[in-house]
């Protein structure tokens, strides 16, 4: 009887192996060595498709940013152009979904795209959309960095999560505001997304003080 064939080595395998080991252990569990056990091949089969471990963790970056939609910046059927702030909340949203499900590799993706193609396709549309909407090209770069600003900080910690669930840590001679604080790690899910729509709100809402002057300069 013939002995069942192991699953042929491939960059997706390679990345789909890295990228769970990257959201189990972190960034620094990544090694070819590690990532060959895993896969049950030897080391230097790795090399046929990714000559280094910066290159794995490139493509697991890549990975996440292939996870965002970017739906949002296409036209209406009719093909009457989204609404820019609608978009970008949306945008937004669907950005930090993904990078919350991988937080441990948000610090390669803080990078910067480089020459990953789902990073490039993901700054194209938001550049995009902004310009197509009436942004100066610089202002619309602008829009893109605080964006990106914003949604990674969020997606890397918890604000609640950082408070323990300790009442006696919070002493009301020490921190007399603090009362309270022990119950923030139970209500963690709450407090982060309402925070995180708040801030995004509060974005959105300055920029389009800036987007009313900017056309209020142009007409």
């Amino acid at each position: 009887m013939a002995r069942p064939r192991k699953p042929l080595l491939s960059r997706d395998r390679i990345v789909d192996a890295a990228r769970a080991l990257v959201d189990a252990e972190g960034l620094a569990a990544v090694s070819t060595r590690r990532l060959a056990a895993e896969l049950g091949v030897s080391g230097p089969s790795l090399y046929n498709h990714f000559r280094t471990k910066d290159q794995i963790l490139e493509a697991v970056a890549d990975s996440v940013s292939a996870l965002v939609d970017l739906s949002m910046f296409e036209p209406a059927q009719d093909g009457t152009p989204r609404d820019w702030r609608t978009a970008l909340h949306d945008w937004a949203v669907s950005y930090r979904a993904a990078l919350r499900e991988h937080p441990n590799i948000v610090p390669v993706l803080a990078q910067g795209p480089g020459r990953r193609p789902a990073g490039l396709r993901l700054a194209d549309a938001v550049f995009g959309a902004m310009v197509d909407a009436g942004w100066p090209p610089a202002q619309a770069t602008s829009n893109g960095a605080l964006m990106r600003y914003f949604v990674m900080g969020s997606a890397l910690g918890s604000f609640a999560g950082g408070f323990v669930d300790d009442e006696a840590a919070y002493d009301p001679a020490d921190y007399p505001h603090l009362g309270q604080a022990h119950l923030l790690a139970d209500r963690q899910e709450l407090i982060d997304e309402r925070a995180f729509e708040t801030g995004l709100t509060a974005l959105l809402d300055g920029l389009a003080v800036q987007y009313a002057q900017v056309g209020a300069a142009t007409r």
